[in-house]
């Protein structure tokens, strides 16, 4: 079946980017668009709903408010709505819980029919001036097609598991994206191992490390990183997440690119602070009468191979500074081991050859988020909100450098600023200017 109304743009994935850019064309646009995505429901990361925890970024990096913040899609009226105002306002905390963030973008989708769940693109073919896009709608048991000028690619991630395993059940060994899925399931083991060096990797050691002494559960963090590295919060140093930033980014060669998203491993990649300091606080209580306790936290360690063995899990790596060589039996093990951008197999089936690439995997992306095809005198483009961080930086991830990402993609979609840029933004600059050189 197919729908002749021909749409200005459609996006692919449903998730905090996209959502963001629905809300932002539905209160100040005419332009026509559909949002699919193949879940059931918009969750935000439900595996990580971990109790107590919060975002790292503050609530003004909500869907909107950086573009907009009289609309009604905002943090605070969604607060406002569901009597919550006077309650954040006691709460006394920049941050958003994660568990109302959760609730926040479910609250924001629920106003928004061009928002569809329960509908997978299986396909995109190009034509002369549009796209067609295939789609399964799987609560009506159909499969249509509809016609738009462009696409925007919000499909998110995907886990990354950079360890060599035989087939082990979920049961025993899962990532941190399932961690509340399995967590009970876990706390079974005799030897829980975590393995990661980010914020997941602290929230669920910390979580397992509060109910240790009940459970009875020996635990174990290792991590690759040569210390548990603290986030960088700093003011100046924070400013690397501004669309300054981003624009200056953008204009340095592929290889300097590269080159600084190492060097900025602990604005992008820390733990943050409290949460660091509130494992360590359970840890010396733990202590004080110096009894040997049943954990182990060991940086600098790489696994790279675990297998089913004995009714056991063998992992096998080395403390990679002494070379040190890594033989570790355990029973559960989770891995929180980041993402990978989650890119759908038709689109290396249908564009793999048309676009232009910078490095294995990695698509060239311009100024405005447009995926750079050979061909440059097309009008019809996929946008792209995934596969960023080596074209725009450190903040691709950013929830909300995402919203000044949308104001771009809308307004050159629609032809015409409907929402004005903001630069100049941050006290730091990134290159002198001719006029500072005199």
């Amino acid at each position: 079946m197919k729908e002749s109304n021909l749409y200005d743009v459609i996006g692919i994935g449903i998730g905090p980017y996209n959502l963001g850019l629905a809300a932002l064309i539905e209160e100040r646009s005419n332009l026509k668009a559909l949002f699919f995505d193949q879940t059931e429901e918009l969750n935000w990361h439900p595996g990580m709903l971990i109790d107590g925890t919060d975002l790292q970024v503050p609530f003004i990096a909500d869907l909107v408010t950086f573009a907009n913040p009289t609309s009604k899609f905002t943090f605070l009226n969604y607060l406002h709505t569901k009597n919550r105002l006077h309650k954040y306002f006691f709460f006394h905390q920049f941050e958003m819980p994660r568990q109302e963030y959760n609730a926040y973008v479910k609250w924001v989708v629920k106003q928004l029919p061009t928002c569809q769940f329960q509908s997978e693109v299986i396909d995109v073919q190009e034509f002369s001036d549009h796209y067609e896009v295939k789609v399964h709608h799987s609560d009506q048991k159909i499969t249509k097609k509809y016609r738009t000028k462009h696409i925007v690619l919000g499909t998110g991630t995907t886990p990354s598991i950079p360890i060599n395993n035989a087939a082990i059940s979920k049961q025993k060994m899962h990532h941190s994206s399932e961690y509340t899925f399995y967590k009970k399931s876990s706390q079974k083991g005799d030897k829980i191992v975590v393995i990661g060096s980010g914020q997941s990797a602290a929230e669920i050691f910390y979580d397992l490390l509060k109910i240790q002494d009940e459970q009875g559960y020996h635990l174990t963090w290792f991590t690759r990183s040569p210390g548990f590295l603290q986030l960088d919060n700093s003011m100046l140093g924070q400013e690397v997440f501004s669309p300054d930033y981003v624009d200056y980014f953008h204009g340095l060669d592929f290889e300097e690119r590269i080159d600084s998203l190492d060097h900025l491993g602990q604005l992008r990649k820390g733990i943050d602070g409290e949460t660091l300091k509130s494992i360590y606080k359970l840890l010396y209580h733990k202590s004080i009468d110096n009894k040997p306790q049943p954990i182990i936290i060991q940086p600098a360690t790489e696994i790279n191979h675990v297998e089913n063995k004995a009714n056991a899990l063998l992992l096998e790596g080395k403390q990679w500074q002494s070379q040190q060589q890594i033989i570790y039996k355990a029973d559960k093990v989770i891995l929180a081991t980041g993402y990978k951008p989650n890119i759908p197999k038709w689109f290396y089936k249908r564009f793999e050859d048309k676009i232009e690439w910078e490095g294995e995997n990695l698509f060239k992306v311009d100024k405005n988020f447009k995926i750079s095809f050979k061909d440059q005198t097309r009008e019809n483009f996929i946008y792209t909100l995934t596969n960023l961080e080596h074209s725009h930086g450190t903040g691709a991830t950013n929830l909300g450098l995402a919203v000044d990402r949308n104001m771009q993609i809308i307004n050159e979609i629609a032809g015409k600023t409907l929402y004005p840029l903001q630069r100049d933004t941050v006290f730091s600059q990134f290159q002198l200017k001719n006029s500072d050189q005199d």
